[in-house]
């Protein structure tokens, strides 16, 4: 059926007149009528009666109101569902442990008026692809990964450089340290399991231990981070790379140390990517809100792949 029918049929029925309700829907009576007419036509019965009152509902006519109203109600609803600040936010925030799940709780927190619908994907590939049909609003990710670029229409701001520590347990032979510098990584075992080939952060760490000399072991299989770290804390040579922004508490007993990794200092690159055309105001909020709150540099020199950036 066609809705602007279904609203002129529901009007008359409000109304009670063809005139009043042309006029409530800014038209004429003759557009009114003939929509009338067409809906009739196409349903097959018989709607209204003029009478010296006005205009009065056939049966047929009672019978259909509930349903015409329902059915406007359905598209009020479904172009809400659509309507730039009438939905929710959708970001995808690539892991809930990660830092960015963490900027977006704080972005929440400052701006708990706007809905959001948090979700994580995996790999850049899809989560540029993701941005570009309109899937989602907005994803983190470092770019653009060798090989890579980003769509025509899609755009990025860099919110975060976050600085890497080494998490080793406490038989490690860095656990006692201060700090350590990337060349003492040379040579040292970084369990990694995680690191998928294809993903941004795969490429982010084949670029630093082609620079500083560690061994990245992606030997899995990956039974998530707690099993990373009850391993990592029974082991005098494993490492891993952690994050003092990464959201994680472990058993007291572990003892794991977060060593601090300097002169220079890796960060991991974060970018906010976003459609240029996305007129959501909440986007708007979240870019202005990370731009404003982005972390201060890392105090010396830092160091981040080439492409990152």
């Amino acid at each position: 059926m066609d809705l602007k029918a279904v609203k002129a049929f529901v009007a008359i029925a409000d109304a009670g007149q063809f005139q009043k309700a042309a006029v409530d829907l800014s038209l004429t009576q003759q557009a009114v009528s003939k929509r009338i007419a067409a809906l009739e036509k196409d349903l097959g019965v018989r709607l209204l009666v003029r009478t010296p009152r006005g205009a009065e509902l056939t049966i047929d006519g009672q019978a259909l109101l509930p349903h015409a109203r329902a059915l406007l109600q359905a598209e009020e609803r479904a172009v809400a569902a659509v309507r730039p600040g009438d939905r929710a936010l959708r970001v995808d925030v690539v892991g809930r442990r990660a830092a960015t799940a963490g900027l977006v709780r704080d972005f929440h927190r400052a701006h708990p008026e706007i809905a959001l619908d948090v979700i994580a994907l995996f790999g850049a590939d899809a989560a540029v692809t993701a941005v570009r049909d309109g899937a989602v609003d907005a994803t983190f990710r470092a770019v653009t990964m060798p090989g890579h670029r980003l769509p025509d229409g899609v755009s990025a701001v860099p919110v975060l450089d976050e600085p890497l520590r080494l998490c080793v347990g406490p038989d490690h032979e860095f656990a006692r340290a201060p700090w350590i510098t990337p060349a003492q990584l040379a040579g040292q075992r970084i369990w990694m399991p995680g690191n998928e080939p294809g993903t941004e952060w795969s490429a982010y760490y084949d670029d630093l231990a082609a620079a500083f000399g560690p061994t990245i072991d992606t030997i899995g299989p990956n039974f998530g981070v707690e099993a990373l770290l009850d391993t990592i804390a029974d082991s005098p040579t494993l490492a891993t790379f952690l994050s003092e922004r990464t959201p994680l508490v472990w058993p007291a007993g572990h003892d794991l140390r977060l060593v601090p990794v300097i002169d220079p200092t890796p960060v991991y690159p974060h970018s906010l990517l976003w459609r240029t055309d996305n007129a959501h105001p909440g986007l708007a909020a979240l870019r202005d809100h990370l731009v404003a709150t982005r972390p201060r540099l890392v105090e010396g020199e830092v160091w981040k792949p080439r492409w990152a950036g």
